[in-house]
């Protein structure tokens, strides 16, 4: 029987490194993509030591407009076949929406959003003609109510959850599973890079990577539909489905509210 290939986006650090060495402990063979290509090549090597598979490694930047297809025509000419796509790229911003750079506004949306949407389209189709893959997506439990402050990062995460949720409907006739990962605030890079590791939520609620990880990747394995690590997280998650909206804004607005740097 030939290896499960699961192709994994922000490889290089954080959940989806987690990811990725829960993926090869299964014995699973791995394509990497990040831009940080000494990390990804390093943690490949470090894999395919520990299990005798041989993982790839591809340097690319996925927030730009081509990088899904730059990415397809690479695996084409390798000539790999995708069972597992594990979008999990993304970046978030923590300030006030005309503070941000419209730059980082852009490249936030296109990585989020348009280069995952872009990938899966042009990759489930051969997953549809095998009767055999999966999708996971990580979104955020910031896809369950807006977040001011990280206004666009939050909604950009709602489209994924959005997204994944429509999709997993549409490809269950063909076999296919598509599962949204919602972590919380989870101690990774991605806190210091966003400004977000400041936030009230973020000090008090954070998890592990090795936690959400180990959580996402049981709730994926049980092609569960929606994946959110930690009661709290969970409570918080499905609790505003019964809290005004008006409530909701206020919480979200004081918990986000950027801090002054000391």
């Amino acid at each position: 029987m030939s290896l499960e290939t699961v192709l994994i986006t922000g490889a290089s650090g954080g959940i989806g490194e987690g990811l990725a060495r829960r993926f090869a402990a299964d014995g699973s063979r791995l394509v990497l993509v990040a831009r940080r290509g000494d990390r990804l090549q390093q943690l490949a090597t470090e894999l395919q030591t520990a299990r005798g598979v041989e993982h790839v490694a591809i340097p690319l930047d996925l927030s730009a407009a081509d990088a899904a297809e730059k990415l397809y025509a690479e695996l084409q000419q390798r000539g790999l076949a995708i069972d597992i796509l594990v979008n999990n790229a993304g970046f978030g911003r923590n300030d006030r929406f005309e503070d941000i750079p419209w730059s980082d506004h852009r490249e936030m949306m296109q990585l989020n959003m348009m280069t995952l949407v872009q990938l899966t389209y042009l990759i489930l189709p051969q997953m549809i003609n095998r009767r055999r893959g999966a999708i996971l997506n990580v979104g955020s439990t910031a896809a369950f109510q807006p977040g001011p402050f990280s206004t666009v990062y939050f909604a950009t995460k709602a489209f994924v959850l959005s997204f994944s949720e429509g999709l997993s409907e549409e490809v269950r006739e063909h076999n296919l599973q598509v599962t949204c990962l919602c972590p919380g605030p989870t101690r990774t890079d991605f806190g210091a890079r966003s400004r977000m590791d400041r936030n009230f939520n973020f000090i008090h609620g954070s998890m592990s990577s090795d936690a959400v990880c180990d959580v996402g990747y049981r709730g994926f394995r049980r092609h569960k539909r929606i994946v959110v690590p930690g009661l709290v997280n969970w409570l918080l998650a499905f609790s505003v489905r019964f809290t005004p909206r008006s409530f909701i804004l206020y919480l979200m607005q004081s918990w986000q509210r950027p801090k002054a740097t000391p």
